[in-house]
């Protein structure tokens, strides 16, 4: 890592791959961040910055506390975990940085707890102490395996449905019985054949018996809470059924609104239906099955729609990376059956598809969210309308950082030709409105710099 990396960092908002910490005089909170980036996707540590107001407060015996945090991370997390450690020079002080990369020999614990209490991943900017469900699915992760493609060897072929299958294809080709296993629906397991996780979920005889959450719960409230419902469905159909049932029960609530132009009325839906099939496709396809407990949740606000599953993100990946078009496929048998009956375009595509409806609806992009360990997305029905036109003088302060490299208080006041009193006064309203990021030791600190947000 190097300064401009440091002043980078410091310029973000503590979130899934960095954590500050003041200093490391409580180890423990340390450890546990260091075995949730492993375990999830990475991320960097600053020792030396507080977390709530990024002032960067520096590491006193910077080598000392270097050495200290390795023999740390040697002795309390295993398997063995090799971060990278490096000092940084800020001023007059330093910075400790740690440098953790996604872990191909996770899960990693601390040993004191042992594998099945010591287990954090990292949800959001907080560590979550990880169940035995998630320590399973990271070690397939490592493994490389899908969770839907696991056998049940309890079963046999005949577990799955033919005709159902049949009929689910009927639009897309003629089913063989030969196909179930070309999609994965069935596998060989000690010489004879069994159906997989994903064949039960979709073609199951009796999915509902070994998969009892594995249904979606949808509700249209009057308010932007959940006091008062207007109507609800349990939808328990096979997934594919399930899908299009979700999609009527949300067009049969989804408004329209007129908006009358120079020279005619046009009508708009207050949910993007592209959108709103891309949500609950992908909440369907990428939800963790083996969890238990909670079905995929669809609800209607007056302010908002909300999809939620059950699965935080593939291990390794990020809000940003979804946004770029980055996906990884939890469930593979059923994402190729999805994918198959056009159901499912390009893997990871959904995202960027959600995204550009809503902007052509002039609506704020999706909200992506892991909340516990579910992961939610929120559409906003309120049109977003143009910013508020900043003036010349705030629009100046703009252009001068622009540049990248900051600017102190005093370099804009002589920019923009004012005192540094009213400038000062300008920077913490753009700061407020989330324009302009502030980096120093304290709100006094004379040399803080200013960056675009």
């Amino acid at each position: 890592m190097h300064l401009m990396d440091l002043m980078e960092l410091l310029k973000r908002t503590e979130g899934k791959t960095l954590e500050f910490k003041r200093d490391v005089s409580s180890p423990d909170g340390v450890l546990r961040s260091l075995v949730a980036f492993a375990n999830t996707a990475g991320g960097s540590l600053l020792v030396g910055v507080e977390d709530k107001t990024r002032h960067v407060r520096g590491v006193k015996d910077p080598l000392a506390a270097e050495e200290r945090l390795a023999n740390l991370i040697s002795d309390c997390i295993a398997p063995r975990l090799v971060p990278e450690l490096e000092v940084l020079p800020w001023r007059r002080t330093h910075v400790l940085a740690v440098q953790v990369y996604p872990s191909p020999t996770r899960p990693h614990y601390l040993k004191s707890a042992g594998l099945d209490a010591g287990t954090y991943v990292r949800v959001g900017s907080t560590n979550r102490k990880a169940d035995r469900d998630l320590v399973s699915e990271l070690r397939r992760f490592v493994r490389g395996e899908a969770h839907d493609e696991q056998p049940m060897p309890d079963l046999n072929s005949e577990a799955i449905d033919f005709r159902a299958a049949s009929e689910s294809f009927l639009a897309v080709r003629k089913l063989r019985r030969a196909d179930l296993e070309s999609l994965h629906l069935v596998t060989h397991y000690q010489g004879r054949k069994v159906p997989t996780v994903g064949g039960i979920l979709l073609f199951g005889e009796e999915r509902q018996r070994y998969f009892p959450d594995a249904w979606i719960q949808a509700g249209r409230f009057d308010g932007p809470d959940r006091s008062r419902i207007q109507d609800h469905a349990e939808i328990r159909d096979p997934l594919i059924q399930a899908v299009e049932l979700a999609l009527e029960f949300v067009r049969k609530h989804n408004r329209q609104s007129a908006e009358i132009g120079a020279a005619k009325r046009v009508d708009r839906w207050l949910l993007p239906p592209t959108a709103v099939r891309e949500a609950v496709i992908n909440a369907v396809a990428h939800a963790d099955y083996s969890q238990r407990g909670a079905p995929i949740r669809i609800a209607i606000h007056s302010d908002r729609f909300e999809v939620e599953n059950p699965g935080l993100l593939p291990f390794g990946l990020t809000v940003d990376d979804l946004r770029r078009g980055t996906s990884k496929l939890r469930n593979r048998v059923i994402g190729r059956v999805f994918h198959e009956l056009g159901l499912m375009e390009h893997w990871g595509s959904g995202i960027q598809r959600m995204d550009a409806a809503c902007s052509a609806a002039s609506l704020a992009l999706p909200r992506l969210e892991e909340i516990g360990t579910r992961f939610r997305v929120t559409i906003m029905t309120s049109v977003v309308h143009a910013a508020t036109t900043l003036d010349a003088l705030d629009q100046a302060i703009l252009d001068a950082l622009r540049s990248g490299d900051g600017c102190s208080t005093q370099q804009l006041a002589t920019t923009v030709k004012l005192s540094a009193r009213a400038t000062r006064t300008r920077l913490l309203s753009l700061i407020s409105q989330g324009l302009v990021r502030e980096v120093g030791t304290s709100p006094q600190d004379p040399k803080r710099r200013y960056f675009l947000a």
